[in-house]
């Protein structure tokens, strides 16, 4: 039986870097009470490249570490989508402090990635947030593409808008499919959500148009038409067949019975293994994003638990072989 390889990651920021939150913002409202315009998107630029900055200073922290699969926040330019900066140029400004991150990234073996907002609608009846949906993934082509980073299989996103009817929905985005430029196509993976569309909705579209599926094991417990997953999941390997990347999963924990869908602070360590013990020797290696409220503490709180196991062996501090 093959062996298989858990490499875990964290979402965005870390609770335990102070001053280094790669989201700053400035808001609408702030950006209309001032004045003098050129004056204002200086500010904006700074605040990108202070961003940008922090990544790296984020990027270093997880070196420490061991951690090599990290989500880069998707707020890293304030604006940068809305109507009124139309024709704004915010990537030249930025662009050394991107092929900072990118090479750094790069040479650490880092897998890094986005999760656009949930406001990204690829199925969206509407043509004005289909259109503003796709400024908002070309941003981050245009970001990834300034670090240097290999495109393809960077953004996760979910299949979009449910609009009470599923099928119909389903289909919506297999038609506006073909409208994605196939550069920002060649980025996308779909995950399964916890309120519209269950893995097996979700499976139907990876399959039909070749996108990869990141299986989120607890939007699954929370949303699912069978409890059965482990009978899908030679499916969802397959999705990732033409892929140059692992396998991603997101794990989180509920928490609590009564809000099941919100995140816990950290990870239930036997859910986690629950599923484990479930792929087991299925792949050789998967790579697992913790959606904790506690970010790189929650990894590290995992790891410490996973230590005292007697049936996982370590390979560095944040990636363990099942045994």
């Amino acid at each position: 039986m093959t062996q298989t390889i858990v490499r875990l990651g964290y979402v965005a920021m870390s609770v335990n870097l102070k001053n280094c939150s790669p989201s700053q913002t400035m808001t609408y409202a702030q950006f209309t009470k001032m004045d003098d315009r050129e004056a204002v998107i200086r500010k904006l630029e700074q605040i990108a490249i202070s961003n940008v900055q922090n990544c790296l200073r984020l990027l270093k922290h997880n070196k420490g570490h061991d951690v090599r699969f990290f989500r880069l926040s998707s707020r890293l330019v304030p604006l940068a989508t809305h109507d009124a900066l139309a024709g704004w140029d915010y990537l030249t400004p930025m662009i050394e402090s991107l092929r900072e991150l990118g090479k750094f990234a790069m040479e650490n073996d880092m897998r890094i990635d986005f999760h656009p907002d949930h406001f990204v609608l690829l199925n969206s009846p509407k043509p004005e947030i289909f259109k503003q949906s796709l400024l908002v993934l070309k941003l981050h082509h245009q970001l990834l593409r300034a670090m240097g980073i290999d495109l393809q299989h960077r953004c996760v996103m979910h299949v979009g808008g449910n609009y009470k009817d599923t099928e119909a929905s389903l289909e919506r985005f297999v038609t506006n499919w073909a409208d994605v430029p196939t550069g920002i196509q060649k980025m996308i993976m779909l995950e399964n959500d916890d309120k519209s569309f269950t893995l097996l909705d979700t499976l139907y579209l990876c399959e039909k148009l070749g996108i990869p599926l990141v299986f989120d094991y607890h939007h699954h417990l929370a949303h699912h038409k069978e409890k059965n997953w482990e009978s899908e999941w030679e499916r969802v390997i397959d999705t990732w067949k033409h892929s140059p990347l692992p396998p991603k999963m997101h794990i989180s924990s509920p928490k609590n019975e009564k809000e099941f869908r919100h995140h816990a602070d950290y990870i239930d360590l036997q859910m986690f293994l629950d599923f484990l013990q479930q792929i087991k020797g299925s792949l050789p290696e998967i790579h697992c994003m913790i959606e904790a409220k506690q970010k790189d503490q929650a990894l590290f709180q995992l790891m410490e638990e996973i230590k005292k196991r007697k049936d996982i062996q370590l390979i560095d501090q944040a990636t363990f072989l099942l045994l």
